[in-house]
């Protein structure tokens, strides 16, 4: 249907379609529609209507009523039923003015109907105004579709309330959950549809909008049996005594802030209080204690050797056993403590999992130093039982800093601080233990800091030294082999003790790079040693329990021995007691990669650490190294007498050579020597000495070769 906006502005307004079976009616209506500015299409009966109407679209159509074939009443309803004939406006044309001829006219689906006899002059104006309210019409119901659409797309519910709280009208929204039936709400005080507290709130909002002519909110939660849903309220002034109120359902985004707080201040593995929470509340408790002058003690507990259970167990076990230290050090705490969960809960005392496997306790208005140090026990107590996980007996011991508020610092990145630095100096004394802060601890932190970034860079500053204690041959007398001992010549602080910064270097890591630099130099010192024409030795090599770690181990070795020119049976590889425990199934497989290549393997320190020399058979090893601290009482020493014995007697059942470390007395020399010992190494021969020194002992001990 052609539009009839701005319909006398047009020269031409579109088609009309008129029906009748008079001429000279026709020829009449033609006549005065087109003076009006219309097109007219003519239709002598009813079906001949219909064809005409499929053809032409017209804008508007007049059907006579008493047609042949078919009349204008069944015309109309036909039209009714075509494409587009249901918005398209038909005028019935009837002599009848009786009520029940206009009545059958709406039926049939007439517009409007114009009487006989027609006044021509004004009929161009009636089928434009027809046409125009036609328009209008659609353009309200195009509206109100509209509007109704929008209403249903609408998630919230509203309702229109009076000042006295009665609902005039309500809109249920697209949360099918949500929907109250009309019929209880409209026409019914908001107090019987909302329990009490709700209905209060929307009284108050309703008052204070119509009073105050502003917009009003409020937030309230629903419990049902399904739940907690959370809704929030608008409320605006709609008319003189008419308030509007669009209820949202916000669950999802409460919900999901909940999570993203969660999230931002919970640790998901324990559910216990992050980094972040923990050092929120203690800002928090640390302005309240200054204000009350109260005393407050932070313990910072890490658990001793942990990364040996991740590497050898897995990250699932390691993960179950860090939700268990976290179960246990919430219930160590008094029956009474409140734990921080799932709300912002400023406690007692309370726990948080600061990261890996650090863990910290909050202890808030201490009385005294014996308080903090009675719960500190009770936490290395309530640890000391192994945990079952998944057919694995584990034992864990924790190391623990304390730091005291105002004592030891005033803010919380301070206690933090310092209770790490307290953790660390209970590591270095033995671990499973506890250590309160003290002044001095930050001189040696720093003094530790500054010898790590020294030691960075010690290579590439060519430091680093490599020393060659003998071995010697008890059946010749000669020097079988040299063990390779690091040593480090620093400018300023002179010669720096491998007791001091091997252990350095195993914790930060830098044990790697040394270890390669100790290959390589020995390795080559060898290689040069027998192209000087000296005797051939073989060197050994310790090797760090972290180099262990990488599987790349054995072709780390086999490119220093190429890049060398070192034949792999001058190359003896010593491996300590606890690092064969510590990765025995990875240990054996890079252990027989190494054998293979026809490097000889020791075992280092041997009788302190936890293995049997009967569990040696599963390593593919060629001697054992009986540790120093047996040997230095013998032969008085009857316990450390009748060890050695058994060593040396043992090892011999296994095919296994025995290497004598810390040999200083003639005394210690013919008891190993009687009891069959192999070689030796110590201090009666000689102490580790310079490469330069090394190269005389053997001139004076073994002709150069010619």
């Amino acid at each position: 249907m052609k539009s009839v906006d701005n319909i006398e502005n047009e020269d031409a307004l579109g088609f009309v379609l008129i029906a009748d079976d008079d001429d000279a009616m026709r020829f009449l209506m033609r006549a005065s529609l087109e003076q009006s500015g219309f097109e007219v299409v003519e239709a002598m009966d009813g079906e001949q209507a219909v064809e005409k109407f499929i053809e032409t679209s017209p804008c508007i159509v007049l059907l006579d009523v008493e047609m042949p074939n078919m009349d204008g009443f069944e015309a109309c309803q036909e039209i009714r039923k075509l494409n587009g004939g249901n918005q398209t406006p038909v005028i019935m044309v009837t002599a009848l003015e009786d009520l029940g001829s206009i009545n059958a006219a709406y039926c049939a689906g007439a517009t409007d109907f114009i009487s006989k006899p027609i006044n021509w002059t004004i009929l161009g104006h009636r089928v434009k105004y027809i046409l125009r309210a036609t328009g209008a019409f659609e353009q309200l119901r195009i509206s109100g579709e509209r509007n109704k659409a929008l209403l249903r797309a609408i998630p919230d519910s509203m309702f229109r309330l009076n000042g006295a709280g009665m609902v005039l009208d309500y809109h249920c929204g697209i949360r099918k959950e949500d929907i109250l039936k009309k019929e209880h709400v409209i026409g019914h005080d908001i107090k019987h549809i909302f329990q009490a507290d709700v209905a209060s709130q929307f009284v108050n909002s309703v008052r204070l909008a119509l009073i105050n002519k502003t917009a009003q909110s409020f937030d309230y939660v629903n419990e049902t049996e399904a739940g907690k849903n959370y809704y929030e309220t608008r409320l605006v002034v709609s008319g003189e005594d008419e308030v509007l109120a669009i209820v949202r359902d916000i669950t999802e985004r409460r919900l999901a802030d909940e999570k993203i707080r969660y999230l931002a201040y919970f640790d998901p593995l324990t559910n216990l209080p992050n980094r972040q929470q923990f050092q929120e509340q203690l800002d928090d408790l640390i302005v309240n204690a200054k204000h009350n002058k109260h005393r407050l003690a932070v313990l910072l507990l890490d658990l001793d050797h942990f990364k040996r259970i991740n590497d050898t167990l897995g990250h699932d076990i390691g993960d179950k056993l860090l939700r268990h230290v976290g179960e246990l050090l919430v219930t160590c705490l008094r029956s009474d403590d409140v734990v921080m969960r799932h709300q912002s809960v400023v406690s007692d005392r309370s726990v948080a999992r600061l990261g890996g496997d650090e863990f910290s306790i909050l202890l808030t208005e201490i009385g005294s130093v014996e308080d903090v140090e009675s719960v500190t026990k009770r936490v290395i107590d309530i640890l000391k039982d192994p945990f079952l996980l998944t057919k694995h007996e584990i034992f864990v011991t924790p190391s623990i800093g304390i730091a005291i508020y105002p004592k030891d610092g005033e803010s919380s990145g301070m206690l933090l601080k310092h209770a790490d630095t307290a953790m660390y100096h209970a590591k270095e004394e033995g671990r499973n233990n506890f250590r309160f802060y003290n002044g001095e601890m930050n001189v040696i932190a720093l003094k530790r800091m500054s010898l790590e970034n020294k030691l960075r860079k010690a290579i590439d500053n060519d430091e680093l030294l490599l020393y060659y204690q003998p071995q010697y041959d008890l059946k010749t007398d000669s020097i079988v082999g040299a063990e390779a001992l690091i040593r480090w010549q620093h400018a300023d602080l002179g010669m720096i003790s491998p007791a001091e910064f091997i252990p350095l270097a195993e914790e930060t890591g830098l044990i790697m790079p040394l270890g390669e630099w100790v290959l390589h130099t020995a390795c080559l010192q060898n290689k040069m040693w027998q192209q000087e024409g000296y005797h051939a030795i073989r060197v050994a090599v310790n090797l760090s329990s972290q180099q262990f770690r990488f599987s790349d181990l054995a072709k780390k070795v086999d490119d220093t021995l190429r890049s060398t020119r070192l034949a792999p049976h001058f190359l003896d590889l010593e491996i300590t007691e606890s690092t064969l425990m510590q990765y025995a199934q990875s240990t054996i497989n890079i252990l027989l990669r190494l054998k293979e290549m026809g490097v000889s393997l020791s075992v280092d320190d041997f009788g302190t650490g936890y293995s049997s020399l009967s569990y040696l058979k599963r390593f593919p090893v060629d001697y054992v190294k009986i540790d120093r601290s047996f040997v230095r009482d013998i032969p008085e020493d009857s316990d450390d007498a009748a060890i050695i014995s058994a060593i040396i007697a043992m090892s011999h059942s296994l095919k296994l050579e025995v290497i004598a470390e810390g040999v200083e007395t003639k005394e210690q020399l013919q008891f190993l020597k009687d009891r069959g010992c192999e070689y030796i190494q110590g201090f009666y021969y000689s102490k580790p000495v310079c490469p330069q020194e090394f190269s005389l002992m053997l001139t004076r001990k073994y002709a150069k070769s010619s």
